[in-house]
Order: C-alpha cells, then sequence, then structure tokens
C-alpha cells in the first residue's frame, strides 16, 4: 500500500504541535487517517510505525534546535545529579520498550485502545493540575526521576502522550506548571533521540520500499518545519497555564474515535477498526 505524498506533509505538519501539547502525537498520526479513510491508514504495520520514527526523527531535530539554550545550559551544569536524573527517568521506557514493544505495537495501536489512552491521559491530567505548586525543577530527586521514567513507560501506549504523563507526573510531585514542563522537556530529549536511533537502525536493516521513501523524507521535513514553527506553543503552556483545555481536547477526540467505532459496529455496517 503506497503513502501519498499529501498524507505524508499532512501528517508531518500535525505531528510538530501535536509532540509540543499533552495530546498525543502517535495517537494522532494513528487516529487522523483513520477518522478520514485515508489509503495511508491501511499501510503494513512495520512499515507505518517506520513512518513514525521518521516523524519522530524530524522533531526531534528541531527540538534540538528550538531548546538549544536550555540543552547548552544543561550539558554545562552537567554532573553527578543530572547524571542521575536522566538516567532514572531514562531506563524505565527503555528497559519496557526493548522488552515490551512488539506485543504493544499488535495490541495497543488500535482505534478502540487509542481512544482509552486519550481519555485515561486526560483524567490523570485533570486530577494532578489540581496539585499544589510548590516545588521547583532544582528540588527533583531520584524519586522524581524514577516517576518521569514510569511515565514515559506509559506514553508508549498509543494515545497516552509522553508530554502529558510526564507533565501529570511532575504536577502529581507538586512542582509548579513551569517548572514541571522543564522537566518534561529534559527527559525528552535523550528517549525520542535513542527511540529513533533504535527503530531506525531496526528500518535500516529492513531498508524502506522505493516508493515510499519520498513520503518518509516529506514526512520527516514537515514535522521538522511545524516544529520550528510551533515553537511558541511551549510557551502558550508554560505560562502558569492548566492542564484541563488540553484534557478536555483530549476527551474530545476519544469521544469521536468511540462514536465512530460505535457507529462501524452497529448492525449494517462494516466495521473499520
Amino acid at each position: 500500500m503506497r503513502l501519498p505524498l499529501g498524507h505524508a506533509l499532512a501528517l508531518g505538519a500535525l505531528h510538530g504541535p501535536a509532540e509540543l501539547l499533552p495530546i498525543s502525537s502517535s495517537g494522532h498520526v494513528a487516529v487522523v487517517p483513520w477518522l478520514l479513510s485515508w489509503d495511508s491508514d491501511r499501510l503494513d504495520p512495520e512499515l507505518r510505525k517506520a513512518f513514525e520514527v521518521a516523524l519522530h526523527a524530524g522533531t526531534a531535530a528541531a527540538l534540538l534546535i528550538t531548546l538549544r539554550d536550555e540543552v547548552q545550559e544543561a550539558l554545562r551544569e552537567a554532573g553527578p545529579r543530572l547524571a542521575m536524573l536522566v538516567g532514572l527517568s531514562f531506563a524505565p521506557p527503555a528497559l519496557i520498550g526493548f522488552v515490551l514493544e512488539r506485543p504493544i505495537e499488535r495490541r495497543l495501536g488500535t482505534p478502540g485502545s487509542i481512544a482509552g489512552g486519550l481519555l485515561a491521559g486526560a483524567a490523570l491530567m485533570a486530577w494532578a493540575d489540581r496539585r499544589p505548586q510548590d516545588r521547583v525543577s532544582q528540588d527533583a530527586t531520584a524519586a522524581d526521576a524514577l516517576a518521569l521514567g514510569f511515565a514515559q513507560a506509559c506514553a508508549l501506549v498509543p494515545g497516552v502522550s509522553r508530554n502529558g504523563a510526564t507533565l501529570a507526573a511532575a504536577r502529581l510531585r507538586r512542582f509548579t506548571r513551569e517548572d514541571a514542563n522543564r522537566l518534561s522537556r529534559h527527559v525528552a530529549l535523550p528517549i525520542i533521540a535513542g527511540a529513533t536511533l533504535f527503530k531506525g537502525e531496526r528500518l535500516r536493516r529492513r531498508g524502506i520500499p522505493a516508493e515510499i521513501r519520498v513520503p518518509f523524507a516529506a514526512g520527516a521535513a514537515a514535522a521538522f518545519v511545524s516544529t520550528l514553527g510551533s515553537t511558541w506553543l511551549i510557551r502558550q503552556v508554560e505560562r502558569d497555564r492548566s492542564l484541563l483545555p488540553y484534557a478536555a481536547y483530549r476527551v474530545a477526540l476519544g469521544a469521536l474515535v468511540l462514536r465512530r467505532l460505535a457507529r462501524s459496529r452497529a448492525p449494517g455496517r462494516e466495521s473499520t477498526s
């Protein structure tokens, strides 16, 4: 099944803002083609995951540029404490992803499971956002790093959202909204880069069919550009804003997916799940 160039560009453009906001980029890349009945929804599952890797590569490259000042500051301040925080936040998703990646891809990438991830994440974000704001990122301990790590591991389930899960975890640990966002970003780049390299190597060994190489490259380029152009979204989330609007959006999208599923399973309709 081919991947139309227009669809690849549209999904790449969507990926940037969806990655920067706590609404699940992987969930959107999966359910938007399904909701719109695009041919790309019927791509071979391995190729669809490979396309997501290409989008993440474009987004990660853009994040390294847009967050370069923070990255440089972190490198200047690198020491045992920072290494401990990054390592503990990286270990759970890396280990669980290595062991359970295949079962997760096979069983938890359906529209129904993605809707479940959107709704569960929305409920957790709404609950976490009610917590007091009395800690800053410099207060982060090993327990905080592990909490962020397990949040990132939960985000391996499509629809949960890495950004949303880590923001919720940090807010549950009573970090301010601004510092929760800073911690979420700091633990994001290592896991995004690691996952991109790991899956990219697997893709290299398998190879990309010649007919979809151009759409893959176009999607990655669109994700790169849309991420660069959406940097202001980071600042919008950080301006002491509640997570409730994003939780409400996730509920609306999850409900739309469930409604579509219910209609497709009604008597006389062909299931599209």
